[in-house]
C-alpha cells in the first residue's frame, strides 16, 4: 500500500486519537472555567492534582491539540498547556460556561479585578 507522508501522518494521528479518551471530556471553548485533574508522577509514587481556571484557547488539531488555561495564584497569574489527548489527563470538569466573541482571550492577561470578569452563559 502506497502513502503520502501527509496520507501516513494522518493515519498515525488517528491511530494515536481512536486510543485516546476525549470523548469522556465535556465540550469547552475560550472563556469557560473548568478544572482538570491530571497525574502527578514523583519518584514511583502517583498522585491527583488539580488545576482550575479560565480557557484562553484551543488550538490544533487530531493527535496535536492543546488548550491553555490561566489561574490567578495570589496576584500571579498561572497559565498551563494541556495536551487533549495527554494519558496523564483523569477527568475535566465544567464549572462556569462563558460568554465570549473571540476563540483567543489572551486580552485576559492584560486586565485584573472587575474587568477581568467574563460573562457567565446560561446552561
Amino acid at each position: 500500500m502506497f502513502f503520502t507522508v501527509m496520507n501516513l501522518i494522518q493515519y498515525v494521528e488517528e491511530q494515536f486519537t481512536a486510543n485516546a479518551k476525549v470523548a469522556e471530556f465535556p465540550a469547552f471553548g475560550a472563556g469557560d472555567t473548568i478544572t482538570v485533574y491530571y497525574q502527578i508522577r514523583e519518584g514511583e509514587k502517583v498522585r491527583t492534582q488539580f488545576f482550575k481556571g479560565v480557557v484562553l484557547q484551543r488550538r490544533g488539531k487530531g493527535a496535536t491539540e492543546t488548550f491553555t488555561i490561566r489561574k490567578m495564584s495570589g496576584n500571579i497569574g498561572v497559565e498551563r498547556i494541556f495536551m487533549v489527548n495527554s494519558p496523564g489527563i483523569e477527568k475535566i470538569e465544567m464549572n462556569k460556561k462563558g460568554s465570549v466573541r473571540r476563540a483567543r482571550i489572551f486580552y485576559q492577561r492584560d486586565l485584573t479585578g472587575k474587568a477581568a470578569r467574563i460573562k457567565e452563559k446560561r446552561m
